[in-house]
């Protein structure tokens, strides 16, 4: 396997762009590959079986592609899938999981805050997180119905969005919290609105640059760093819906990136 051969990233849609935005800025020498499974958008209500299955897809797509790594931009589909991913295929994988340990650990309310989609919230992997950090802080967990396919169709900043915000962050501003974990790799597109809405004090973290970071881990551990040569590679992107609101996330003209729709 050659050190200059694609990362491989997929998501469930376009929201896994904001963990690409992180692994992009911290190795601009790598080149990469992103598929948004937009058609099959959210996974988050699907039954685990078939979120293992759009994984396994979507994987086997990326590697066909010559991908060297793959970076499962989804919290659903690490949460459910990845160790069923790890056990299949031999390239590293990195994961994405709820910034919940740094939430707990500065938290001086002792109440976080968690929005995640369902698929995220009931997993084991979920589960075992939450018990490891929440000895002494008290965890309100809200599933976001709704946010995915309102980012999908291009409506992030919208009055709709803004208003299903304020009703799912009630529970959570009536507990004191003052850390809001983002469990879902769409929802840092909601960080505008987020800031509209929430009190000073509420920080807001998601997992985007500790993906990065990780991804340089592994890259490194396994010898898959691409020489930092003179010029950076054009990433690719592919949606198998309108590619519309994918370009538009990632500045797509203004960035000369190459945005195109793929069957997968």
């Amino acid at each position: 396997m050659s050190s200059t051969q694609p990362i491989g990233i997929f998501d469930s849609g376009v929201g896994g762009t904001s963990i690409w935005k992180e692994i992009h800025e911290l190795l601009p020498f790598e080149k990469t590959i992103y598929l948004a499974d937009s058609k099959n958008a959210p996974y988050g209500k699907k039954p685990v079986r078939e979120i293992i299955e759009l994984s396994i897809k979507n994987t086997e797509k990326l590697l066909e592609m010559g991908a060297k790594t793959i970076v499962v931009a989804c919290n659903t589909a690490t949460t459910n899938a990845i160790k069923v991913l790890r056990n299949t295929y031999n390239v590293p994988f990195i994961g994405i999981e709820p910034a919940i340990k740094p939430a707990a650990l500065h938290s001086k309310t002792k109440a976080i805050g968690i929005l995640a989609t369902q698929g995220t919230l009931s997993s084991e992997l979920f589960h075992q997180a939450s018990e490891l950090y929440s000895k002494d802080i008290h965890i309100i967990e809200v599933e976001g119905h709704g946010l995915v396919e309102l980012i999908e169709s291009g409506k992030k900043d919208s009055n709709q969005t803004k208003n299903l915000l304020l009703k799912l962050l009630q529970p959570m501003l009536l507990q004191s919290i003052d850390y809001l974990v983002l469990g879902c790799s769409h929802y840092p597109y909601l960080v505008p609105v987020l800031k509209q809405i929430l009190p000073e004090e509420v920080q807001v973290i998601d997992s985007g640059e500790a993906v990065a970071r990780q991804t340089k881990v592994v890259l490194t551990r396994n010898n898959l760093l691409a020489p930092e040569k003179g010029f950076k590679p054009i990433p690719e992107f592919f949606s198998n819906t309108n590619p519309e609101v994918l370009a538009s996330l990632i500045n797509a003209k203004e960035n000369n990136f190459q945005v195109s729709h793929l069957d997968f």
